[in-house]
């Protein structure tokens, strides 16, 4: 039932370590994989590897906070492939200066950061879906997959802004799964992933010692509210999304499913 093949994929932020692998997982069930990142090497080096493994991808240079730039490549998509089944919206991030830490107090955050992370987080899935879901509006059925967070789920210390961003992502799935359901077609389903601890570049200064590469204070803490025990890996996500993604969910909108190794169900004692 994870026969993806025919189908037309748009990942954003396809050249991370996170979304390249499902932009890969994507591939390798027959879907045609737009790979899209701010960042053109990052997001051709993952569409090349997608390539000589036998799949169909492309890498283009996008930016989910231009109307322009996403319209610009939602053409040549159409182009080239067709319209789009199937969007993963997967960019977005965490910045140092937007976090609270012994050396800039919550009180010193510069609002400019934290525009910065709502924008990628929030605004980069909404203008995303405002470009690509008109595709299965037209045809009355597709696929939208947002990647939450944990740490919109349970508000973690120190990252005040991605916080508050990711949680806002949650809050849009329910809002656009009911949305396009009631609008449009109950055939276009919107669902959210929200892994857990996963090292990324974006959270390693956080969690790993620079030098050591042991866990710092913050990532032994949590480890040891990780019932499985683990950071997770890229390969952890994707069968959830290969679920997500295909028939055999075709009865689930509107959830945000996580993916932590069980640190939203330990209370800590």
């Amino acid at each position: 039932m994870t026969d993806l093949s025919g189908k037309v994929a748009v990942v954003t932020g396809g050249g991370g370590i996170l979304c390249g692998a499902m932009s890969k997982a994507l591939a390798d069930s027959g879907a045609r994989v737009a790979v899209l990142d701010v960042n053109l090497e990052a997001a051709q080096n993952v569409a090349a590897q997608i390539t000589a493994a036998g799949g169909v991808a492309e890498g283009m240079q996008t930016d989910v906070l231009s109307l322009e730039s996403l319209q610009q490549t939602a053409a040549a998509i159409h182009k080239q492939w067709g319209p789009v089944d199937i969007l993963i919206n997967g960019a977005g991030g965490n910045r140092a200066q937007a976090t609270a830490s012994p050396d800039s107090s919550f009180f010193d955050i510069p609002a400019d950061a934290i525009q910065w992370v709502f924008n990628l987080n929030c605004l980069g899935t909404i203008l995303a879906s405002q470009t690509f879901v008109r595709d299965m509006v037209e045809r009355k059925s597709g696929v939208v997959i947002n990647i939450a967070s944990m740490a919109g789920i349970r508000p973690l210390t120190r990252v005040v802004a991605y916080s508050a961003a990711k949680a806002a992502v949650a809050n849009f799935t329910q809002w656009l799964a009911v949305h396009l359901a009631q609008q449009y077609s109950p055939n276009i389903r919107v669902n959210a992933i929200a892994p857990g601890f996963f090292l990324t570049a974006q959270n390693e200064y956080l969690l790993v010692e620079q030098g050591t590469g042991k866990p710092t204070p913050r990532g032994q803490t949590i480890l040891d509210h990780t019932p499985a025990g683990r950071y997770g890996t890229p390969e952890d996500l994707l069968g959830t999304l290969l679920w997500l993604v295909s028939d055999a969910a075709a009865f689930v909108t509107g959830t945000i499913v996580p993916v932590d190794g069980g640190f939203s169900a330990f209370s800590g004692v």
